[in-house]
């Protein structure tokens, strides 16, 4: 590995990475915040994803996470502090979301994420991004964000499950999707038992791994063209314009919400936004 890059991979606190065998393994490390990932992480994981892919020793690559769950998505709280109100600020911070997820599905090696406990919001594009996924049998996935007012950066589930089902899990802002459902529906590829899914992604990495380089890469680029030429970067790219509306669309029931959240805590919003809710249909 590329020395320079190395000491930077091994000391940052927001990941872990490893070398087993040919594979490269990035470890989300803020298990005390679900792995919610902030700006920190989102620099060290392209830091170690760069640095792998450079590695002619790494065949493929794997994304796990440490402590209960993969991630909870994109943190809520850093993107409070940072005040953005208006549609260049929230364009910026959209497209820097999308190109962090983008870069697992557009890496040149293999990628393999291996998930557990919650996967939702942008831990989901994440996940999901990567060529494979496997899910722990208790995993639960989602994209929550209409539920806080929110965005998808990243909108690829259309382009993996189709339409009917992408609205039913955008549109109603579920977030307690299994993983054998995700795996009916082709959000995974694999559902492992008992906590298996990193030893089950690793051992599909090492295969992988195992293969002609030249092959795995230009067969990758090869699927990944035909999603291009299906128009998918593009509806991908539109999209971003379509979240940056909504976010800088400041509403006063967003403001509430934000408010609750930021006081009372995440519960406590979205208790307030479904009372909201039924008043409403009331």
């Amino acid at each position: 590995m590329n020395q320079a890059l190395q000491p930077a991979l091994l000391q940052d606190p927001v990941i872990q990475t490893e070398t087993i065998g040919r594979v490269g393994v990035i470890r989300l490390n803020r298990p005390k915040k679900r792995n919610a990932i902030n700006g920190a992480m989102m620099a060290a994981v392209s830091h170690a994803l760069q640095a792998f892919s450079a590695d002619p020793d790494i065949g493929a690559i794997v994304l796990a996470a440490n402590g209960p769950s993969f991630s909870a998505g994109f943190d809520l709280k850093e993107l409070a502090e940072q005040g953005n109100t208006t549609a260049e600020q929230w364009g910026g911070v959209l497209k820097a979301d999308f190109d962090f997820v983008i870069q697992f599905w557009d890496c040149p090696k293999p990628t393999i994420a291996a998930i557990h406990g919650f996967c939702i919001g942008g831990g989901l594009e994440l996940a999901v991004s990567c060529d494979l996924t496997i899910a722990d049998s208790e995993t639960l996935m989602g994209e929550p964000e209409m539920k806080f007012g929110s965005s998808i950066a990243a909108m690829i589930v259309p382009w993996l499950v189709g339409a009917k089902y992408a609205k039913e899990m955008l549109l109603t802002a579920s977030d307690r999707i299994s993983a054998q459902r995700a795996y009916e529906v082709g959000l995974v590829n694999e559902v492992t038992q008992d906590g298996t899914h990193f030893e089950r992604a690793l051992a599909v990495a090492t295969g992988m791994a195992n293969c002609s380089p030249l092959s795995i890469q230009l067969t990758k680029r090869a699927i990944n063209r035909g999603f291009d030429i299906s128009g998918m970067r593009q509806a991908l790219l539109a999209a971003i314009d379509a979240a940056t509306l909504i976010e800088s669309n400041v509403r006063p029931e967003n403001a509430e919400f934000e408010r609750l959240r930021t006081t009372q805590g995440m519960q406590a919003a979205l208790a307030w936004r479904n009372n909201q809710q039924d008043s409403a249909v009331a």
